[in-house]
């Protein structure tokens, strides 16, 4: 049997972002912006609003029916952990410029 992600706790972190803990204990912090098109999504691009969101079915939800599917949110929350892996840290930075 393949794994479905689920969606277990959702904390918003500002903007258009949500940080995301799914049912393996993965978790990231993925911004929804790009998600915001089409009708019904407008209310979502209202900052109260998207801070309106829910847990619902393994997934994130709003009040108007609005929601992305968990196995898309786990595919962006892997990608934006490796990307967050690969790019150096402002302490790192520092100490680079101090050596």
């Amino acid at each position: 049997m393949a794994f479905l992600p689920g969606v277990v706790r959702a904390e918003y972190r500002g903007e258009f972002r949500i940080h995301l803990v799914f049912n393996d204990q993965s978790e990231s912090t993925v911004d929804f912006e790009l998600w915001l098109d089409g009708p019904v999504f407008k209310p979502l691009r209202t900052p109260s609003y998207f801070r309106r969101f829910f847990i619902e079915g393994g997934t994130v939800v709003w009040p108007n029916g609005a929601d992305i599917a968990p196995e898309t949110l786990y595919e962006a929350a892997q990608a934006t952990r490796s990307n967050q892996a690969l790019q150096p840290t402002a302490s790192a930075a520092r100490w680079k410029r101090r050596g």
